[in-house]
């Protein structure tokens, strides 16, 4: 007569293990009811039959199972009371790691949206109709990200995510659609707003590329075929049956309301409501990106220009309200703080104007590191003023590596904490 088999409990399972259930065929759901254990999952379905105890085959099984020292729950090691640093460091990593998921992805939705209006361009002479539809797309999505977004952040791109896109298009839609929503407008007027930034310099498509890219000053001739790319923008448009509002944005987004600005010299009263508007955000970005990167201002010092030098060029009650959504330091913006540490702004929120989130320079942090602060989350922070690149020291400068190209783009569903 064979020697009757040892049991074990179910806290002694493991693979390779050949056990027999002693159940009804009906009481399991396995094939057999002695069996060699195969996987984790076989031993959760065991365990879950809440048997006190199992027979096993030594002779059948591939190893012995863990003695019942070792399955036993060990009494519980004292841990040591948490460091408060190390707890506060760790909080910080997370928070980071966080914040930097999050800027990834504005990053990413910059690249996209630069990418199909790149495409977008490409078409427009051989299938407008394509191009148009397009257009329509980009712009009903970022309609109604900000519309349907209460806290919808502003961010500058960082990195590489800029280069070779079309940034200046990106740039003048987003701020014009943040702006728009800052007076109020409704989708409609959004969405005209939105395509008329987005097709403002279609005209420039029948300018010499050696006349738009020329950086030395250009001669009074070269001027003047510059400034009829309102004129090419509005008969393109017309062919395109755009409609009258994104009509006179392609045609009046460098008219100033003191009538000095160009094709035709009108005054504010003159000009459409929403070419006011572009003009504002188009005059803003070219101030910031010229093309001659030496020129560039930084966005505080755009802001101030436009607000203190500029004012009579602008629609008033507009270019107070685009101070509001560019925030006091605007993203791209050189910091430093009351602690005297150098910073560069990467995105601010309407709701918070002193408290954007910044990229800290830290000699002891490698610079793929960098330290990454919501001001908003850390009250102890603040900014004690704006700075041009030439106040920096070298190594500060190349850390933070403000890029030459200032781009912007919006982050949706955001809660501030």
């Amino acid at each position: 007569m064979p020697a009757p088999l040892p049991t074990i409990t179910p806290d002694q399972l493991c693979v390779g293990l050949y056990v027999h259930l002693d159940l009804s065929w009906w009481e399991h759901d396995f094939a057999f009811s002695n069996f060699k254990i195969k996987d984790e999952a076989q031993i959760r379905a065991l365990r879950a039959l809440n048997l006190k105890q199992l027979r096993y085959d030594p002779a059948r099984s591939d190893c012995p199972p863990p003695s019942l020292v070792d399955s036993i729950t060990a009494p519980p090691v004292e841990e040591p009371p948490i460091d408060p640093q190390s707890q506060a460091r760790q909080e910080r990593v997370e928070k980071l790691r966080h914040l930097r998921s999050r800027l990834a992805e504005v990053d990413r939705r910059f690249i996209e949206a630069s990418q199909r209006i790149k495409m977008l361009n490409q078409t427009l002479r051989s299938r407008p109709e394509d191009a148009m539809r397009q257009a329509g797309v980009i712009v009903g999505e970022m309609v109604e990200t900000l519309l349907g977004a209460p806290g919808v952040v502003l961010h500058g791109i960082t990195g590489k995510a800029a280069e070779d896109s079309y940034f200046h298009a990106l740039n003048v839609t987003v701020l014009s659609l943040l702006l728009g929503r800052q007076l109020g407008l409704d989708s409609e007027a959004c969405h005209s707003l939105g395509l008329g930034a987005l097709l403002h310099d279609i005209g420039k498509l029948e300018v010499p590329s050696k006349v738009l890219l020329k950086p030395a000053p250009l001669s009074r001739p070269e001027q003047q075929l510059l400034q009829m790319h309102t004129d090419f923008g509005l008969r393109m448009g017309q062919k395109l049956m755009l409609d009258d509002e994104v009509l006179r944005i392609i045609h009046e987004h460098h008219e100033h309301c003191d009538g000095s600005g160009y094709p035709r010299g009108l005054r504010e009263a003159a000009i459409g409501r929403l070419s006011r508007l572009v003009a504002i955000t188009n005059h803003f970005d070219g101030l910031c990106n010229p093309l001659d990167p030496r020129q560039a201002l930084s966005p505080h010092e755009a802001l101030a220009l436009m607000f203190k030098q500029q004012r009579e060029y602008f629609d008033e009650v507009a270019l107070k309200a685009f101070v509001r959504v560019m925030g006091i330091y605007p993203p791209g913006s050189l910091v430093q703080l009351e602690d005297e540490r150098y910073a560069l702004v990467l995105g601010m929120n309407p709701t918070q104007a002193l408290k954007p989130t910044l990229i800290l320079y830290d000699a002891d942090i490698p610079k793929q590191e960098a330290l990454i602060v919501d001001l908003a989350q850390e009250p102890k922070l603040a900014i004690a003023r704006s700075l041009r690149p030439s106040q920096l020291p070298l190594e500060v400068l190349e850390y933070l590596s403000p890029r030459r190209n200032l781009s912007y783009h919006i982050e949706p569903n955001h809660k501030p904490a």
